[in-house]
């Protein structure tokens, strides 16, 4: 094998800038009060907020893979009430955020397109908990999502995503419609605030907290 020095590559000569060493910028470094790190799914059906939800409480840049969608999803995508939509999801969405100076959660957002759900198995594996956004609009969206975590034992709390012209209903039909078990817990959620969004997080925090207090 030809092994060339590093003047050979760079010249003779060749001085390199410090500053232009590519490596992670401060804000992605864990702080080094880190002791934990806790895996997190933000879950629902095509369009419910969960890039939004990812995007507004992450304190990195948060990585998504949506794309435009195009001509070859129409009748295959159920996208009833989501006429504007214009990009989607089609691997993951990822971000982070401190919950406290020893606890951080990585978040993962799933893909909505029921053509795409087959990427959920890497998704969740190691996940110790999971957020599902609801769209009063099209709460059906929401049964077979729900149906899947309850089959792989995921806990999860479920956030009502206030969208301008969603309709309201009370928390008691919501769970009937939506068929939750009283534990789970209920939350009003804005997908856009950051304030919101980390509130549904503490509840789902506080949630897998009485779960593990519960079992030992």
């Amino acid at each position: 094998m030809d092994s060339r020095s590093s003047d050979t590559v760079l010249g003779a000569g060749a001085v390199i800038d410090p500053d232009a060493v590519v490596g992670p910028r401060q804000e992605d470094v864990l702080p080094d009060t880190t002791r934990a790190a806790v895996k997190i799914v933000i879950v629902g059906g095509f369009g419910v907020g969960k890039t939004t939800m990812v995007g507004s409480v992450s304190e990195i840049r948060p990585l998504t893979t949506e794309e435009t969608m195009t001509q070859a999803g129409v009748g295959v995508d159920e996208n009833r009430g989501v006429d504007d939509k214009t990009a989607t999801t089609v691997a993951m969405d990822f971000g982070r955020i401190s919950i406290s100076d020893e606890l951080v959660l990585y978040l993962f957002g799933t893909p909505g397109q029921e053509r795409f759900w087959f990427l959920w198995n890497g998704l969740f594996e190691g996940a110790l908990g999971a957020v599902v956004l609801v769209d009063t609009r099209r709460l059906q969206v929401s049964f077979e999502v729900i149906g899947r975590l309850e089959e792989r034992g995921v806990p999860f709390v479920v956030a009502v995503n206030s969208f301008p012209d969603a309709p309201r209903h009370p928390v008691e039909s919501l769970r009937a419609a939506l068929d939750l078990a009283d534990e789970v817990p209920m939350v009003d959620c804005d997908a856009r605030q950051r304030a919101s969004s980390r509130d549904t997080l503490l509840t789902l925090m506080r949630y897998l907290h009485g779960l593990a207090a519960r079992d030992t």
